[in-house]
């Protein structure tokens, strides 16, 4: 079903303080910075390999990001695993009782279709199972 890491993300305050460090530091490139309106959420994607960082920045006190940040500070906040198909990764999920955040696929950063699965499932981990056209 999983057919590889698709991203980490990671909260941060500031995309802008965050990226001196990944590019500067650990020699990265950024792809692109993008608003993702309805989650609420300012992405940066860092290409590294076959996988990438995904910086994640609150544009709403009330979105998940900056819920994380305030809870917990910066830092990891999901592993995203890319999938061939979203709505079947979802159902096999749902039937081995994995409990889900999202019944539905919504789109994310990069038009990809996503949705999470809660962390009280998956042993305190945010999973996103991610599609993207190839």
């Amino acid at each position: 079903m999983i057919k590889k890491i698709d991203h980490v993300g990671i909260a941060v305050k500031s995309i802008d303080k965050a990226l001196r460090l990944y590019t500067d530091l650990y020699g990265l490139e950024l792809a692109g910075i993008e608003v993702v309106e309805d989650q609420k959420v300012k992405t940066a994607f860092l290409p590294l390999g076959d996988s990438e960082i995904e910086l994640l920045e609150a544009t709403d006190a009330n979105s998940a990001i900056a819920k994380f940040i305030e809870k917990k500070g910066e830092g990891i906040q999901h592993i995203a695993f890319r999938v061939e198909n979203v709505e079947k990764a979802l159902k096999q999920a749902k039937e081995k009782g994995i409990r889900l955040i999202d019944e539905k696929p919504r789109y994310g950063a990069g038009g990809a279709k996503i949705a999470f699965l809660h962390p009280k499932s998956t042993q305190g981990v945010l999973v996103e199972f991610c599609q993207r056209d190839e």
